[in-house]
């Protein structure tokens, strides 16, 4: 637990007191958003707002984490190494993206292809190293099996090991696929996505301590969990809590900072990585009930106009729809806010749920 509070002040300070000097140090680079023209005219006015601040999110995230082991004497485990490594490499992805529109001037970064080969490539070498490493009761950080608050009885593994292997790695870049750029098109509006991702990785911060306490390794029971390093991805969980707190400071509106594809990509991977790590992966869409349905107006607006030519929303995604019907900026981010909080305490209340009823 004391990791946990440790990760959680730690990360907390660190991109409190670091975002603004990572704010003077892309202003004098003169590293400005691109805003496209085809998007609410409000949105003018932020052109040329330091953005890329995601990898303040990561690098806070990392140092916590590493600290708080350092101090508690603790050592670190392949379930936090590996949702760490997830983070991180998409985060690496979007940096390259922001990167490149920043140079350019243009609101197009990687192209898509680049940008999914980027994603596919981390997302395929996390699939296979979360099958490894198993500890001393043969237990390894992700599971064949598709889960939603606990492993279920379907196993991706029954047609043999390789094709197991295979249709895993296929699930889980749709997982993380799916987060990413769910939290990537969420963030649209000041302090939205990162205000809702708080909010999804405190709900993980407590299924982790949840896990820990209930776990089939120190507490053996019928409703114990299978989750190799519970506890640790707890830490991991407050750690990009406490970051994503911190820079809400400066992201909140009007930002003086954005966190760019750095930021939005490494985050959705972080709650990918943490889904399959605790044995929660289907949970996840009602915990990140907001990313799903700005995700879904998008899908829903695409595939309107593709069939009939007509659009459903004035813009996708939702949050511009209400931006256009004449909503405050700062109305819409907090009502998405308390739609967000819904979602976790639903998915949080199934969780606690299935538990007080009983392992299925």
């Amino acid at each position: 637990m004391k990791a946990v509070l440790l990760a959680a002040v730690i990360s907390l300070v660190g991109a409190l007191f670091g975002t603004p000097m990572f704010i003077k140090f892309l202003v004098r680079r003169g590293y400005g958003q691109f805003i496209r023209d085809d998007g609410p005219t409000s949105h003018h006015t932020k052109r040329g707002t330091p953005t890329m601040g995601g990898a303040v999110i990561i690098g806070s995230s990392l140092a916590a984490y590493a600290l708080a082991h350092a101090i508690t004497g603790t050592p670190l485990t392949w379930s936090g190494v590996l949702v760490l490594f997830l983070m991180s490499g998409l985060g690496l992805v979007g940096f390259l993206d922001d990167y490149i529109k920043i140079s350019k001037q243009r609101s197009l970064g990687l192209r898509s292809r680049e940008k999914l080969a980027g994603q596919t490539l981390v997302a395929v070498v996390f699939a296979i190293l979360v099958l490894q490493f198993p500890n001393s009761k043969n237990r390894t950080p992700g599971s064949t099996r598709i889960s939603f608050v606990r492993d279920t009885g379907i196993d991706l593994a029954f047609a043999g090991t390789l094709l197991g292997l295979i249709l895993f790695i296929i699930w889980a870049n749709i997982m993380i696929a799916g987060t990413s750029n769910g939290v990537n098109l969420t963030d649209g509006l000041d302090g939205l996505a990162t205000g809702a991702s708080v909010m999804v990785f405190a709900a993980y911060v407590l299924i982790g301590i949840w896990q820990g306490n209930q776990n089939c390794q120190t507490t053996p029971g019928l409703k114990c969990y299978e989750v190799r390093d519970s506890r640790d991805l707890a830490v991991v969980a407050a750690a990009a809590m406490g970051a994503c707190f911190g820079f809400l400071w400066w992201n909140a509106s009007p930002a003086k900072i954005f966190m760019g594809d750095t930021g939005s990509l490494a985050l959705g991977g972080g709650l990918a990585g943490l889904a399959i790590t605790t044995r929660t992966e289907l949970l996840i869409v009602i915990l990140g009930g907001l990313f799903v349905t700005i995700t879904l107006s998008v899908i829903i607006q695409v595939g309107s106009f593709k069939l009939t030519r007509k659009r459903v929303f004035r813009m996708a995604p939702l949050q511009h729809h209400f931006e256009l019907l004449g909503w405050n900026e700062v109305t819409i981010v907090i009502r998405f806010w308390i739609i967000a909080g819904l979602f976790v305490a639903l998915g949080l209340g199934l969780f606690y749920a299935e538990w007080v009823v009983g392992a299925a």
